[in-house]
C-alpha cells in the first residue's frame, strides 16, 4: 500500500497547487466540522480571486472569515451568512460577490458535482428571488427550477479518523456538507484528528470512500463555539 499513502507532512504540501482566482468547495457547519488548519494554510498562501462554496463564511476573525478580511475571497456561494458582520459589509459596500442558495440545494449542487450530474430539478425556490433566469419545468403538475452542480479546483474537509489511503470517517455535525464537498474537488485535501493504518477502520462505516480523496494531513483542532447560549439559574 506504500504507493498509496496519501498522508502528507505539511500544510504547504497539503495545499500545494492552490493560486489565484481558484474555486474551492469547503465542508463544515458554521464553525463545526471546518479545516482550520487548511483555510489558514490559503490565509498563508495568499491566493487573491477565490469563489468559495460553503454552507457559511465562518465568524470574522475565524474560519473561512479570516480569507474575508484578507480580501482573499472574491465570491460567496452560501446558504447561511448571518455570522459575519465583514460579510454583511463587503456584501452592502459591492466587495463581495453572494450567490445565496437553499441549504439543501446546496448540498446537492455539491453531491451532484462530485458524481458527474451537470444539473438537476428541485422544487426549493419556485416563486421566489431564487428561481430568477432558471428554467422552470413542471413534473406531475409541480413546477420545478434547474440548478447547476458545482465542482471546485480544490475541496477541503475536515474528517475525524482517516487511514492512509483516504478513507474517512466523519462525527457528529461534520456529517454537514464534508461527505458532499470530498466529491466535489479536483484535489480534495482533509484535515482529520486521527491517522489509522489501512485496514483499521470498519468498511462499514467508511463515509468517504479514499478514492475521492488525494491529500491528508493530521491537523489539531480550536473547535471554537460560534454562539455560546447558556441556560438561566
Amino acid at each position: 500500500m506504500r504507493g498509496f499513502n496519501k498522508v502528507v507532512s505539511s500544510y504547504q504540501e497539503a495545499m500545494a497547487g492552490l493560486s489565484d482566482n481558484m474555486t474551492i468547495i469547503a465542508g463544515g457547519f458554521g464553525l463545526c466540522g471546518i479545516p482550520e488548519g487548511l483555510i489558514k494554510e490559503i490565509e498563508n498562501i495568499g491566493a487573491k480571486g477565490l469563489t468559495v462554496v460553503s454552507n457559511n463564511c465562518g465568524i470574522d476573525n475565524f474560519g473561512l472569515g479570516i480569507l474575508l478580511k484578507d480580501k482573499q475571497i472574491k465570491k460567496m456561494v452560501s446558504s447561511y451568512v448571518g455570522e459575519n458582520a465583514e460579510f454583511e459589509r463587503q456584501y452592502l459596500s459591492g466587495e463581495l460577490e453572494v450567490e445565496l442558495t437553499p441549504q439543501g440545494t446546496l448540498a446537492e449542487k455539491m453531491r451532484a458535482g462530485g458524481a458527474g450530474i451537470p444539473a438537476f430539478y428541485t422544487a426549493t425556490g419556485v416563486g421566489t428571488p431564487v428561481a430568477e433566469g432558471k428554467e422552470v419545468k413542471q413534473f406531475n403538475g409541480r413546477d420545478y427550477i434547474l440548478e447547476e452542480s458545482v465542482t471546485g479546483d480544490f475541496a477541503i474537509v475536515k474528517a475525524w479518523k482517516a487511514d492512509k489511503i483516504g478513507n474517512l470517517i466523519y462525527r457528529d455535525t461534520a456529517m454537514n456538507f464534508n461527505p458532499m464537498a470530498a466529491t466535489a474537488g479536483k484535489v480534495t485535501v482533509a484535515e482529520v484528528e486521527e491517522i489509522v493504518e489501512v485496514g483499521e477502520l470498519d468498511p462499514n462505516h467508511i463515509h468517504t470512500p479514499g478514492i475521492y480523496v488525494n491529500r491528508i494531513i493530521q491537523g489539531s483542532f480550536e473547535k471554537r463555539i460560534e454562539k455560546i447560549t447558556l441556560a438561566k439559574n
